[in-house]
Order: C-alpha cells, then structure tokens, then sequence
C-alpha cells in the first residue's frame, strides 16, 4: 500500500491530469443530501476538496460559512477563480490532519479513499476533534475491495465500521441509489453523529 500520498504525489496527479475523482461537477448523493439541509448557519468543512464543486454548490445555495481544505494549491486556486466571491480565508491549503477548528458537519468526498489504510483511523479521530457536539461527517465512501492499487483504495462497510463507531452513532451506512453512472454498485452513502 503506498504512503508517499504527499503534496508532491497530489500536485503530479493534477499536473498530469491523472484526477478521475474529480467528476467536473458535484456528484449526486452529496447534491441530494445538500438541497435537503435547511440551517444555512452551518459552519461546514470540506477536506481533501480539490476543486471544491461541493463548495460552490453549497455556497450558489446561500451557504456562507463553508471551509475547504486541501493539501495543493493548484485546485484551490482553480476553485477560487471559478467563485471569486468565495472568501478567501476560508480556503485552507493545509493538510486536513493540521487543522484546528470546530464545524456542524464535514462533507466527504473521494478523500478518505484516498488515504492509505494506516491513516483511517486517524481520519475517524480528527473528524470527532473537528465536529462540535451532535456534528456530523456526511458523504460519499467507496464499496469496493480494498487494494493496493491506488488511490482509491476502495474499502467496506464492515472495515469503515471498525474506523467510526468508537467516535460516532452510525446513522446511515447503505449502497448510493443514486450515484453516477461509473459508479454504480461501488459507493456507499454515510451519515455519522459524533458521540
């Protein structure tokens, strides 16, 4: 399993355009699971965001007070020219396992996946650090058999339960009905509750 996954790693994926994560849109589970949010107060991170299609949906819908992260400047810098209104310090370029902040919910999206197995765990503890209390991690984890090739790295309901039920209530953990197309049968949906 590699663990050179550093910002050299990332920064080549991008300048390559090796970036099949990355979907030119927000994916549909995350929209659905969006438009039925009604608080626009939420204080929302979004790590591993990349180009952040998931920040300027939320923000086109009146959400103020999102927060992306992410370890390469390059796709911050193409979020930022694509919502230029999106305020600045609020766009992170710094390693999600350094952030210190409280928030009501952490979206997911591909960045999990993406970590080698190793640091899953460590992914549940910041998580449970980050959320203030009842907050949520919500998104996107894929359902497909653990690899080496990767990122992704693909994974199972089962192992991510082992991650998150010591730091969350499990609130939903099911196959996407509505994932795209390429990812049919390969994603869950997950809503967890810090305990």
């Amino acid at each position: 399993m590699k663990n050179n996954l550093d910002a050299s790693f990332w920064k080549e994926r991008y300048k390559k355009g090796k970036t099949g994560w990355d979907i030119g849109q927000i994916s549909t589970p995350l929209k659905a699971y969006i438009d039925q949010l009604t608080n626009k107060k939420l204080k929302i991170l979004i790590p591993g965001a990349g180009n952040s299609w998931e920040a300027e949906y939320l923000f086109q819908k009146g959400f103020r007070n999102v927060f992306v992260a992410d370890l390469i400047k390059e796709p911050l810098e193409n979020f930022s020219k694509r919502c230029p209104s999106f305020p600045r310090e609020q766009i992170l370029h710094t390693d999600f396992f350094e952030i210190e902040d409280q928030f009501d919910l952490i979206l997911e999206q591909t960045f999990f996946c993406a970590l080698p197995v190793q640091k899953r765990l460590d992914y549940a503890r910041q998580c449970y650090n980050l959320l203030k209390d009842n907050g949520k991690v919500a998104g996107v984890l894929f359902n497909f058999k653990l690899t080496e090739n990767g990122p992704p790295f693909g994974g199972s309901k089962n192992e991510y339960l082992t991650y998150f039920s010591e730091y969350f209530k499990i609130e939903i953990l099911e196959p996407c009905y509505n994932s795209i197309k390429p990812r049919q049968g390969n994603e869950l949906f997950f809503k967890i509750k810090k305990l």
